[in-house]
């Protein structure tokens, strides 16, 4: 499989989910790559990221880019592992300050 289709395929539903417009994307943190949805890396420079998150305490919150993370992976729409290392990561993301910076580059 060629990298553009492994690409569409399997990378651009993902950051859909995490972008979805309906209600901020109910996030799960798990401590299992296994477990997870999304390999997450953390990076300090917003050029390097795919998405720039704002983090939210409402789930109400309809913005893309907007993460509200849960206490309770039965009611996330997705769960990630954050990893150290870049390479590793399926999704490279940069937290903002400011929820007019948040969106996701596909």
């Amino acid at each position: 499989m060629n990298i553009k289709k492994m690409f569409i395929k399997f990378f651009c539903p993902l950051l859909m989910l995490f972008s979805a417009e309906t209600n901020a994307a109910q996030i799960y943190i798990t401590d299992y790559a296994s477990d997870a949805d999304a390999k997450v890396y953390v990076t300090q420079y917003q050029s390097d990221a795919n998405c720039i998150v704002y983090e939210t305490n409402y789930q109400s919150d309809s913005d893309p880019g907007v993460w509200y993370f849960t206490k309770y992976k039965s009611n996330a729409r997705a769960s990630i592992y954050y990893t150290k290392y870049k390479s590793d990561a399926s999704l490279i993301v940069y937290f903002t300050k400011y929820k007019s910076d948040a969106r996701c580059r596909y």
